[in-house]
């Protein structure tokens, strides 16, 4: 049931977001150039890779090295408003038709990060990962990792069809009122370097 619903619902969307992703193709090319989309590999079901996407965010600006500059000087203010509405999201849609995501479930974070959780944390890979999530409804970026992962734990060990209806609407009003967008002191939210005494 919830895969069905994961498709219809994304069609669904694409569909009648279709005008938005134009609008937003071409806003972000006149404003960060290409590519549009942002490609890279996350752990989805069992810690199997998958490539996300999502629309582009962040200009391509580098050290004299050729490292990456870091995130809050690579964030432009077209940027953030993209990321302030939650709209650099929508190609995640595709995610979910193709079955990589489902609307709801543990957000996909970075493979670097699976070597460091412990047993309990990596359990927020038995089901797949989603746009939207427990912990994102329940305070998203302003809370610990470790919050935001017993907070996975939960919905993997609680998850059912209401649930998710109830996610995805509590949802619509964090984007709305814009709740939990980044961590103090970060523009989106420090990296996680693991549990400590565990």
């Amino acid at each position: 049931m919830k895969r069905a619903f994961d498709i219809l619902i994304s069609l669904i969307l694409l569909i009648l977001l279709s005008p938005v992703f134009i609008y937003l193709f071409f806003k972000i090319r006149s404003n960060l150039g290409t590519p549009v989309l942002f490609r890279q590999k996350r752990p989805g079901l069992g810690g199997k890779s998958f490539e996300m996407v999502k629309f582009r965010t962040m200009k391509d600006v580098v050290d004299i090295y050729g490292n990456a500059l870091p995130d809050s000087e690579r964030l432009t203010s077209f940027g953030s408003k993209l990321r302030s509405t939650s709209l650099d999201e929508l190609p995640e849609l595709w995610n979910v038709l193709k079955g990589d995501m489902s609307l709801v479930g543990p957000r996909p974070l970075l493979v670097e990060y699976l070597p460091l959780y412990n047993e309990k944390q990596t359990r927020r890979h038995e089901v797949r990962p989603g746009i939207t999530g427990w912990a994102q409804i329940n305070g998203r970026n302003a809370i610990s990792w470790e919050e935001k992962f017993d907070l996975d734990v939960w919905y993997v060990d609680n998850k059912s069809f209401w649930l998710d209806f109830k996610i995805l609407l509590l949802t619509v009003k964090k984007v709305l009122i814009k709740d939990g967008i980044t961590a103090d002191g970060h523009v989106t939210t420090e990296p996680f370097k693991g549990t400590k005494n565990d």
